[in-house]
């Protein structure tokens, strides 16, 4: 017999980021994108994130924020690009529901303590998704997650 997946909805807006990730930020060290440039990292050690748009949407959840993650993928020392320390990143199931329409992707989690820069508020979730047609600044979205996954405070 088959395991249930748990769902929890967490309703959120859609924010700027940092914009590197998408290599969109004008003072970015990487114009191609960090996410571009870690595809092929994530994809020889087993995640393939090139189905999606090569930059993330970061969703406020504020006032709420993540309290926990505990992730079935986890990538550790990820060596993506020589002039940073290998950094861990973290992903989950998610589907995005934004205007009736839902769109499957992953919640990305570089892990703070890996990180030398870019920090996001414990209130942003980035995810990966293809490409959603409309999805602005501002947009309100709905997030679908498996809660043995994830916790919110």
């Amino acid at each position: 017999m088959g395991s249930t997946v748990e769902k929890v909805e967490v309703s959120g807006v859609v924010v700027r980021g940092h914009r590197v990730a998408s290599g969109n930020a004008e003072d970015s060290p990487y114009p191609a994108g960090t996410i571009a440039l870690q595809t092929p990292f994530f994809r020889a050690r087993g995640v393939d994130v090139g189905r999606f748009f090569p930059g993330t949407i970061n969703v406020s959840i504020s006032p709420q924020q993540v309290s926990e993650i505990r992730p079935k993928v986890t990538l550790d020392r990820v060596q993506w690009v020589s002039d940073v320390p290998p950094e861990t990143f973290s992903f989950l199931d998610c589907v995005l529901n934004f205007e009736t329409v839902c769109y499957h992707g992953l919640v990305y989690y570089p892990h703070p303590e890996t990180k030398v820069r870019h920090f996001q508020s414990k209130s942003i979730i980035e995810v990966l998704m293809p490409k959603v047609p409309s999805l602005t600044y501002g947009s309100r979205v709905v997030l679908f997650l498996d809660s043995s996954e994830i916790s919110f405070a």
